[in-house]
């Protein structure tokens, strides 16, 4: 990766930052356990979340959060649990003076995206969520996920014939999810392997952004009928249509069912934001799952753009916040340090 990449250019950050928001996957136990304690910011936002998440759930955030991890293995409580994190850390962001001129979110990150963005309420968002994961669970033990260090094209070409394998996402030039049948999705990586790619299957247990979600298409339209997006002036960028949407009205029901189903197009998204002069990416997540590729799309781009994580696995102070403001600082962002160290 280039030094452009990592470095920035200190200064321009375009129409200004880009919050970044990722599905599953960036989850760890104890993520978020110590800014409970250290930001009141954060621990704000994370008892409105749970208020909002409560009607839906049958498990208090704040206890898993601060619990020993088991729950996190049940799709019903990582994704909302990774949204409540995500939009808190947002807020601790916003609290220091950055706030997002444009939103971008992967997967149920997108869930994330349109709340930071005003797109949904907050009530909204926690309803989608937890009810998404909620279907999921009728679809564990069908279908498994895997990671490949490949484009899009060699992927399709490890995939061949095996039936019900489809791509799942596209992250980056060499990054790829697929999906599907679990002893299919195991074979691809076998081959991937054989072939010395890098490839590995993610602990989720069911198959995203394939056929297999149109079993669900009924009860989510139903379950999600009165969900009400409204407008706003954060520039929010689908990873499904890959482009800006005009109007965020169009996050309807309809739109979030969509979202499951089809393919995410999280590297075109990046490139579309790259386009349109953005050069800051704050990835507002636990740990930075997405970074290499947008470096990687970056660098294919060629274009000087910075990538800053938020937290780090088993780095979860506000010292780690520090270092990601500082580097976003440098960037270009503007922190307000009197809000980080008050005299």
């Amino acid at each position: 990766v280039s030094a452009d990449v990592v470095s920035g250019v200190a200064g321009d950050i375009g129409p200004g930052p880009v919050l970044v928001f990722p599905g599953q996957g960036s989850q760890w136990v104890g993520m978020g356990a110590q800014l409970l304690d250290e930001s009141p910011v954060f621990a704000a936002r994370i008892a409105e979340c749970e208020q909002a998440l409560s009607p839906h759930v049958d498990w208090s955030l704040t206890e898993v959060l601060r619990g020993d991890g088991a729950e996190l293995s049940r799709v019903e409580v990582v994704q909302p649990v990774l949204w409540a994190v995500m939009v808190s850390l947002a807020a601790v962001w916003a609290d220091r003076g950055v706030t997002p001129a444009a939103v971008i979110g992967h997967s149920q990150g997108e869930m994330a995206a349109a709340c930071v963005a005003g797109a949904l309420s907050l009530e909204d968002a926690a309803r989608i969520v937890a009810v998404r994961g909620d279907a999921l669970r009728r679809l564990q033990g069908h279908g498994d996920m895997a990671s490949l260090g490949t484009g899009a094209e060699q992927t399709t070409g490890l995939i061949g014939d095996r039936p019900g394998v489809s791509i799942a996402a596209v992250n980056g030039p060499a990054s790829t999810v697929i999906s599907g049948p679990p002893e299919h999705v195991a074979a691809v990586v076998a081959e991937a392997e054989t072939q010395g790619l890098r490839a590995r299957l993610i602990d989720v247990g069911y198959a995203s952004h394939n056929p297999q979600i149109d079993q669900l298409t009924d009860e989510l339209t139903e379950r999600l009928s009165d969900i009400r997006p409204t407008t706003t002036d954060v520039a929010f960028y689908s990873t499904v249509s890959a482009e800006r949407l005009a109007d965020t009205t169009a996050l309807d029901t309809g739109y979030w069912v969509t979202n499951l189903r089809q393919r995410v197009r999280f590297a075109d998204t990046v490139e579309a934001l790259l386009a349109d002069g953005y050069r800051l990416f704050i990835e507002a997540s636990p740990h930075p799952v997405l970074a290499l590729a947008m470096e990687e799309t970056i660098e294919q781009a060629d274009m000087p753009a910075t990538v800053v994580p938020t937290l780090r696995r088993d780095h979860g102070d506000t010292v780690q916040l520090t270092h990601a403001a500082a580097q976003a600082f440098v960037a270009g962002a503007p922190i307000d340090w009197r809000r980080w160290f008050p005299t």
